[in-house]
This record gives C-alpha cells, sequence and structure tokens, in this order.
C-alpha cells in the first residue's frame, strides 16, 4: 500500500515502512547535466526545471483514428492507429472536446535508482483539459507519449512547446535489478 505524504517542503511516497523522497530543483538540476542527462532537449532548463520537477513540453498531438486493446500478457494488445494534427502558421492548434495522444520535445533518461510519476500543470486543468500518464518506470529511456484529454466543451487550444506535463522524480530506495525493458523502451528516438 502507498501513501503520499507532504512533511515541509518535501513529498515522501511511503511503501511500507520506507520514505521515498522527491528529488528536488538543485538536484533535478544536477541530474540532467550528467552524462546521460536525466531530461534532455529541455527548451528552457530555467524554466522547466521547477522547485519539485521537471516540465515536458509538446511536440506534436495526434488524433486516435480505431480502437485499440489489451490483455493480460500483450500478446492481444492492439495500439490504435494514429495521425499528426498540424499547427497553424503562428503554431497554434484548436482541439474539440475529446482526446489525444501527445508526444513530448524532451527524451527522458531515468536511471535504475529512481522512478518518475506526472501531473498536468494547473494551468491546463483550469482550461478544462489534462493530461492522463503513467509511470515512469526506472530504467525507461524515451521520447514519452500521454493522453491529452479536453473536457471544456468549448475545446482547446495549445500552441507547440507548451508547457503541458511536470514530471516528478522519486529516488528509490535501492536500485532495481533489471530496469525497464518493455515496448516502449526508446520510443521515439
Amino acid at each position: 500500500m502507498f501513501l503520499q505524504l507532504c512533511c515541509r517542503s518535501a513529498i515522501f511516497i511511503q511503501s511500507s515502512s520506507n520514505y521515498v523522497p522527491m528529488l528536488s530543483h538543485d538536484e533535478l538540476f544536477s541530474l540532467i547535466n550528467k552524462k546521460p542527462p536525466l531530461v534532455e532537449n529541455l527548451i528552457d532548463p530555467e524554466i522547466q526545471v521547477q522547485p519539485n520537477g521537471i516540465e515536458l513540453t509538446l511536440q506534436r498531438v495526434e488524433i486516435h483514428e480505431g480502437s485499440g486493446s489489451i490483455a493480460f500478457d500483450n500478446s492481444e494488445r492492439k495500439l490504435p492507429q494514429t495521425k499528426a494534427m498540424d499547427f497553424d502558421d503562428e503554431g497554434w492548434i484548436h482541439l474539440p472536446k475529446g482526446s489525444y495522444k501527445i508526444v513530448f520535445n524532451e527524451i527522458v533518461k531515468i536511471p535504475k535508482n529512481i522512478a518518475a510519476i506526472a501531473k498536468p500543470r494547473s494551468s491546463l486543468l483550469r482550461c478544462g483539459a489534462t493530461v492522463e500518464t503513467a509511470v515512469w518506470d526506472a530504467g525507461y529511456s524515451g521520447r514519452s507519449e500521454s493522453l491529452l484529454v479536453v473536457f471544456n466543451e468549448n475545446g482547446f487550444k495549445v500552441k507547440k512547446d507548451a508547457r503541458v506535463l511536470q514530471l516528478l522524480f522519486f529516488r528509490l530506495d535501492k536500485e532495481v535489478g533489471k530496469g525497464y525493458a518493455g515496448r516502449y523502451q526508446n520510443e521515439n528516438i
């Protein structure tokens, strides 16, 4: 069972009796300057590295053109076809209510002693939209994809390179023996 706790300025995830601290600004900056960097292709690290995470920016938006399916062992997994949507001459795109696959500009390279989760930027939520994500496992590397959901009946307008998501990193109590090795390893690189 996991429990999220706030203690002064730090956030911890509790698993059994262990507390896993969330990485903060200075450590994140240190990790993006290492080889390999925790996150690369940042547009502006001074803006994107926040007190408690790193903001990811929008590279492209795709619309689903069919249905998908998953099963227990992935042998019957079928991802739907998607089609990239075009930004206008000024870099904007208007999205009607619905769901969209988005791809980020940044490439994430998570070491085996760190994992990450993500939250949408609060400005996105205030516009009636959100980003749904999965866990960024220890050992994952790639240019990630997420689901942008527009709930606003009037739609939502977003510009290319907009900061849409904040990735929160947690140091594990010990390094995993085998890091992420699934289908999405090194995706979109």
